[in-house]
């Protein structure tokens, strides 16, 4: 079920350097919560996905050219893969800083410092960690911007990234990292523990159409009941557990197995690659949260 997007006053112009999966979804995002399409670019080299974006979002301005699309808005998008980046940016350098445009990087890996060296040192660059429920508007985004970025750069973004869930500063770019580990990488952990909960439903007797469905909607409902509520996960959790009953069986074979340190190690070495991925670390200056 995809919740619906609050309605938010209309951004500047946008425009999109990738026209990718990430960017439909913000697209979709902003569209649903009341951006006018018109006021969206999009460079994408695909003329294919060109094609679908204009389909799919009348009024919507597409190019192959990232300086045409940049042009047009006062907030870009960097959503190219992170081998691209580096080219793209330089590409757009003189049109950054002469335009100063708020830029958001929605790629993995690429640090503050090489964005702004590719784009112009004075150039607002806020970095951003989407995750891939973004795609059905229920995602979460970490998102870190030095204290040089403006308060209305800092709102702008804020709201873009809101057109695809919630969102999160961090205060410190290393940060991001563990964000990424959480968040980033975090619904395939929850898509394993699914799987295997519905595999495990199959060998006690289910149909696999059956196991699957009871597995994928107890996971959506728990999130949902551990979201909406508010209560803390450890309170829910001993809410559903009756001691000797059923639940507490399971639970027993989780804490005896070891469950929480698998948890920490998995989340520990998802956080050291996405460290060694983006390389050496650069300094920054810390960041207070919108």
């Amino acid at each position: 079920m995809t919740p619906s997007v609050p309605p938010t006053p209309p951004l500047p112009g946008v425009a999109f350097i990738g026209g990718g999966q990430m960017a439909r979804a913000l697209i979709a995002g902003l569209c649903a919560a009341g951006q006018p399409a018109a006021t969206l670019a999009v460079a994408d080299i695909s003329a294919e996905a060109r094609q679908a974006l204009e389909r799919d979002f009348p009024g919507i301005y597409t190019t192959a050219e990232p300086t045409e699309a940049a042009i047009r808005a006062g907030l870009w998008v960097l959503a190219v893969k992170p081998q691209q980046m580096e080219a793209v940016s330089r590409s757009l350098q003189e049109l950054a800083t002469t335009r100063q445009p708020t830029v958001l990087s929605v790629a993995a890996g690429t640090r503050l410092a090489q964005l702004q060296e590719w784009l112009g040192a004075d150039v607002p660059v806020v970095r951003t960690m989407p995750n891939r429920p973004a795609f059905v508007g229920a995602g979460i985004t970490g998102l870190y911007a030095s204290s040089s970025v403006g308060f209305e750069a800092r709102n702008h973004a804020a709201a873009l990234m809101r057109a695809a869930g919630d969102i999160v500063w961090v205060t410190e770019e290393r940060l991001l990292d563990a964000v990424t580990a959480v968040s980033g990488s975090g619904p395939a952990y929850f898509f394993l523990l699914i799987e295997a909960l519905a595999a495990a439903g199959e060998a006690v007797g289910l149909p696999a159409a059956t196991a699957r469905e009871l597995a994928v909607t107890t996971a959506y409902g728990a999130g949902k009941m551990a979201r909406d509520t508010g209560v803390p996960p450890a309170e829910l959790r001993e809410q559903v557990t009756s001691k000797g009953g059923t639940t507490a069986a399971a639970l027993a074979v989780f804490e005896a197995g070891g469950f929480r340190q698998l948890v920490g190690t998995a989340v520990a070495a998802a956080d050291l690659r996405a460290k060694e991925l983006a390389g050496p670390a650069t300094t920054t200056t810390s960041s207070t949260p919108v």
